[in-house]
């Protein structure tokens, strides 16, 4: 049984999860039992004292099991430490106790056996440990105990041996129940972890790599010549690209569109270069959004509040990265049919409980469902670099486009996540 036990201990323990384990205050309730019903059966072991034919058998095994009982309380502590041997010399204590009541009262003038209650203890400690299949065959063991011990399979004495089966059964099954439930919440964990670092990649090679593999594309088209084929196959590479980012298998022919510019990227990131690496540094976001408006392109105009607007520093970046990604789809899909650049607005809006930042301009406007379209197509400019930036600060993004009156992008960020409390 030993073996088998710690079996069940390898299944119930393979996985862990993270936090405190919904078991670990079963074994201290364990442990607050087994002590109870020790002083529990002690004390009507004495009231009965008299009636005990063989008095003595009985002190001495309750003397034993109360050594018992206090050495072995570390090892109803964890799973860790309640291994299998342990398991096996208890549910031995308590059937032997059980088979002893009746040399310590051949004449059946004491109801309770010696161990009393206490049996119960090791039946729970088994179903905590390796389940509800082995919380079965050890109640099962000490109730086939107390029917011997009964002698005459008083309905009494079936009554409590199926109380602790289904009892001990209940709470293995609950116990099983509960590790599953964190081992899938481990794992749901970890691939949300997984989910979001592939986003932040997917992020830096749209802004980056795939931006400058579509420039390729372009000019080499442009220039024509062995320059029109290295712009093919940089074409070819950030369409495979695309599919590895977006985990989507698409054809080696499929259209790869230009995405947007990078023109804010470069401000920006000499912005982080120029500033001191400190995490808890805070930066005024209406800086980083002014920086955006005075990008090259169409005319981009600011508006916001006259009181400065402090963000942890990469809180800032990510949103007027975002922002700048939204002012870089305004350049490239925006104008009008003969090239004129689209106006925009940037609009900064300090709120009580959240920070919001729209986006306007007057193009021709979004068609309906071409976002999910080109989310489909591979082109996550819009999901990764604008609405996966601000969930990953816990923000929003919304697009509200009419065509032929244009696109309004709106960022939402809840101040407690974006930023410090600065007391206003």
């Amino acid at each position: 049984m030993a073996d088998k036990a710690r079996a069940g201990e390898d299944r119930g323990t393979a996985e862990p999860s993270s936090g405190i384990s919904v078991e670990q205050p079963l074994w201290r309730a364990l442990t607050g039992y087994r002590v109870v019903t020790l002083g529990y059966a002690l004390a009507v072991f004495a009231l009965g004292y008299r009636d005990y034919g063989r008095p003595l058998l009985g002190v001495g095994y309750l003397a034993l099991l109360t050594a018992w009982t206090l050495l072995t309380l570390p090892n109803v502590s964890s799973a860790e430490r309640c291994t299998g041997r342990f398991l096996t010399a208890d549910l031995t204590m308590a059937v032997s106790g059980i088979l002893l009541s009746s040399l310590a009262d051949p004449a059946g003038r004491v109801g309770p056996t010696l161990p009393s209650i206490w049996v119960a203890g090791p039946v729970i400690a088994v179903a905590i440990k390796s389940g509800w299949r082995w919380a079965a065959f050890g109640s099962a063991l000490v109730g086939a105990a107390n029917l011997l011990e009964d002698g005459h399979f008083s309905r009494s004495a079936l009554h409590n041996a199926l109380l602790v089966c289904v009892a001990s059964i209940a709470i293995g099954y609950v116990v099983e129940v509960a590790r599953a439930s964190e081992r899938t919440l481990a794992r749901a964990l970890r691939i949300e972890a997984a989910n979001r670092e592939r986003e932040r990649l997917a992020r830096d090679i749209h802004d980056s790599v795939l931006q400058v593999l579509a420039m390729v594309q372009r000019r080499g088209t442009a220039i024509g010549g062995e320059a029109a084929e290295l712009g093919r196959l940089a074409g070819d590479q950030e369409v495979a690209l695309r599919a590895l980012v977006t985990g989507q298998r698409q054809a080696a022919g499929s259209p790869a569109g230009p995405p947007p510019g990078a023109a804010f990227d470069g401000l920006l990131a000499g912005e982080r270069h120029a500033a001191p690496h400190d995490p808890d540094a805070e930066i005024d976001l209406r800086t980083l959004l002014t920086l955006a408006a005075g990008g090259p392109g169409g005319p981009v105009t600011y508006a916001g509040p006259g009181c400065p607007v402090p963000l942890p520093a990469e809180t800032a970046r990510a949103v007027a990265a975002a922002v700048g990604a939204a002012l870089d789809n305004v350049r490239s899909h925006a104008g009008g049919p003969a090239g004129e650049p689209a106006a925009a607005w940037i609009l900064l809006e300090d709120e009580p409980e959240e920070i919001t930042v729209t986006v306007r301009d007057d193009g021709p406007g979004i068609p309906e469902g071409r976002l999910a379209a080109a989310e489909a197509e591979g082109r996550m400019g819009a999901a990764l670099s604008i609405r996966g930036r601000m969930r990953e600060l816990g923000g929003s993004a919304r697009w509200i486009s009419v065509p032929g009156q244009g696109t309004e992008v709106e960022l939402r960020l809840p101040r407690q996540r974006g930023r410090k409390d600065t007391g206003r």
